[in-house]
């Protein structure tokens, strides 16, 4: 069996040194023994657990090889896309055939990403006529109340019976007749088989397990990325990490009507053998609201080389800055122009939380920012910045007036296209000649017409605008009042400029035609200073693709950043900014936040190339190839807990 490792700081978290070299091997996986990763966004994309689930799928297949399934519920939409179905043999074939008899149906096959994992995908819904059954087990053995009528709480609570009746039948086919625990010693198996649940929507069969006394080699894992009641009350307490020592988690869950969400999600902690969170600053909500302190920290990686493009990326950047630069021109051009090569272009993303994510720090700190960077032009010093707000939000459609202007640009693209490639014969040969005639001359007069009616179309008396979409309720939406109360009209003497999209890039978007990530290979910087986030990607996508960042010590990222890689993050010129928010006021964390965005804007080209190019360096700190090792010592540890051999 492979070693483990746990250290002794606070939370007993695990922490892989960022100069270890890479720790996983495909012989390192204990003979036999089998590894069952279960998920609710196992090929079912909903937020951040799908990123570690499918990045890191090379890594556990390199280690476990065939021996790793993942487990999932089955969308038909989704799984469309991304599953190739595929007929099981051996053992898993068997396990399949015996659940199909019982009446639960399961689908094995392929994740198409890299490393094509295998995975069984479970049609749970066919359990319906048991779910009242079910959470009256939940309720008399474990107190988790069920309500009625809510669709996710229903259909996690079918998936984890569906996945309990699927690790039984795992354990009978894969360690034999001494998967009971009552099986005499010597006729117990020493095959062991791992069952990993992450988040309280994929480990409500981990109490069900834990309840029936099956071996399974006692081998489970948890791991929780955000507690769901530290989410829901970070929402509005500006002081959560002060108040959370002193708080009542069963009156919270009450107060917020999350008991149900709470009590699977407190039983799971204390029903696995090991007990895992992703970041130091979780495992303090874990420890007061859960009830347990986490055994493990597993930081989340990213597969690096699926980012890397070699020295290409500073190619990259410029490309996708000019596709940025046709969306300003196109935004803020009919209205006055600036010199897009003073223009920085800033941005932040990510789920519609203002006030966790932090969009509502960058907003005051980009109106400070505002009036730094006029002070700057009275010095004869010009810069503006573009700043993008990425996030998904309730709308009646793109702006008319933006889809216009953007037509109008593209079709005054087309006829400067045209007058060049009529120019071109005719004044080559004009100048070879040496001769003298004017450039309007030489334009045919329909093409002359032509230009000068798109130049005029392209003109508007009107402020460009702040919103790129018609939001169905744009008198409640938080950030939208937020710029209005800050007076961020994008006025023409204005050097910061704010564009709330409230929709993610992607190529069918018609003001953009651009993926996220081309997106954020244009941008000079992502801003994410956030009041609450369990890890954070966004920052640690951002350094892969070279982009230097900010996010806070109030997330897992920036916390394992801080304690783990600090020259990354230093005040000389790292690439990665922390923002310290904790034990400090909004107006001092936006006062800080405004300096940095002033000392980047004070950075020359040649500057920016070099923090770029130490960024993308530094990415590989973050490799699953590193970072996967600590999930090596998770399952290790497992075992040895459930007396393996």
């Amino acid at each position: 069996m492979g070693q483990f490792r746990i250290n002794a700081m606070g939370l007993g978290g695990v922490r892989p040194a960022p100069s270890a070299p890479p720790a996983v091997d495909g012989e390192r996986a204990p003979a036999r023994a089998a590894l069952l990763e279960v998920s609710w966004e196992v090929c079912n994309q909903l937020g951040g657990i799908y990123q570690v689930i499918r990045s890191k799928a090379p890594t556990m297949v390199k280690r476990w090889r065939e021996r790793y399934l993942l487990v999932g519920p089955y969308v038909p939409a989704r799984a469309a896309l991304e599953f190739e179905e595929r007929k099981a043999s051996g053992w898993v074939g068997r396990m399949i055939d015996a659940l199909g008899t019982e009446g639960l149906s399961i689908r094995h096959g392929r994740w198409l990403v890299p490393g094509r994992p295998r995975v069984l995908l479970i049609e749970h819904e066919s359990l319906r006529h048991q779910l009242d059954e079910i959470k009256y087990r939940l309720w008399e053995h474990h107190g988790v109340p069920s309500p009625s009528g809510e669709g996710l709480i229903d259909g996690s609570i079918l998936f984890g019976e569906a996945v309990r009746r699927l690790l039984v039948a795992a354990a009978r086919e894969w360690i034999g007749p001494g998967a009971e625990e009552g099986a005499p010693e010597g006729k117990r198996s020493d095959r062991r088989l791992i069952a990993h649940f992450h988040e309280w929507l994929g480990g409500v069969a981990l109490p069900l397990l834990h309840r029936q006394h099956l071996r399974l080699a006692a081998s489970t894992v948890f791991t929780t990325h955000a507690t769901q009641l530290g989410r829901t009350i970070a929402w509005g307490d500006e002081w959560f990490y002060d108040h959370l020592p002193f708080l009542d988690h069963a009156h919270e869950a009450e107060k917020f009507n999350i008991r149900c969400q709470h009590g699977i999600e407190r039983a799971c902690a204390h029903a696995c053998d090991v007990f895992t969170t992703v970041s130091p600053i979780t495992g303090e909500e874990c420890a007061h609201l859960l009830g347990r302190r986490p055994d493990m920290v597993l930081a989340n990686g990213l597969n690096i080389e699926h980012y890397n493009v070699g020295h290409d990326f500073q190619t990259f950047h410029a490309q996708f800055k000019e596709k940025i630069n046709r969306f300003v021109m196109g935004h803020f051009f009919p209205s006055y122009a600036f010199d897009l090569d003073k223009t920085l272009y800033f941005f932040t993303s990510g789920r519609f939380e203002p006030r966790n994510k932090g969009f509502d720090l960058c907003l005051e700190a980009l109106a400070r920012l505002n009036a730094e960077l006029k002070g700057l032009r009275a010095q004869g010093i010009e810069r503006n910045v573009v700043f993008f707000i990425v996030t998904q939000r309730p709308t009646k459609s793109l702006h008319p007036r933006a889809l216009s202007q953007r037509g109008v640009l593209n079709e005054l693209h087309e006829v400067c296209g045209a007058i060049t490639n009529e120019l071109g014969d005719q004044l080559f040969r004009t100048a070879a000649a040496r001769q003298k005639v004017p450039l309007e001359e030489m334009i045919s007069e329909y093409w002359n017409l032509r230009f000068r009616r798109t130049q005029h179309a392209f003109r508007t008396d009107q402020l460009p605008l702040v919103v790129t979409h018609l939001l169905e309720d744009d008198a409640k939406d938080e950030v939208l009042n937020q710029i209005r109360r800050l007076w961020l009209f994008n006025q023409a003497d204005d050097p910061v400029k704010v564009v709330y999209h409230p929709e993610f890039i992607a190529p069918v978007n018609p003001l953009w035609g651009l993926e996220y990530e081309q997106f954020v290979r244009g941008c000079h910087m992502g801003i994410f200073p956030s009041a609450y986030e369990p890890w954070g990607y966004t920052p640690l996508e951002c350094l892969a693709m070279g982009v230097p960042a900010v996010t806070s010590d109030l997330s897992g990222f920036g916390r394992y950043v801080q304690e783990t890689i600090p020259d990354l993050c230093g005040r000389e010129g790292g690439g990665l900014y922390v923002l310290n928010r904790r034990g400090r006021t909004f107006n001092e964390a936006a006062g800080d936040l405004c300096r940095h965005m002033l000392e980047f804007c004070k950075l020359d080209r040649r500057e920016r190339i070099r923090l770029r190019n130490h960024v993308e360096a530094r990415s590989w700190e973050f490799d699953w190839t590193r970072l996967g090792q600590a999930y090596d010592w998770a399952h290790d540890l497992a075992m040895v807990r459930a007396g393996a051999e």
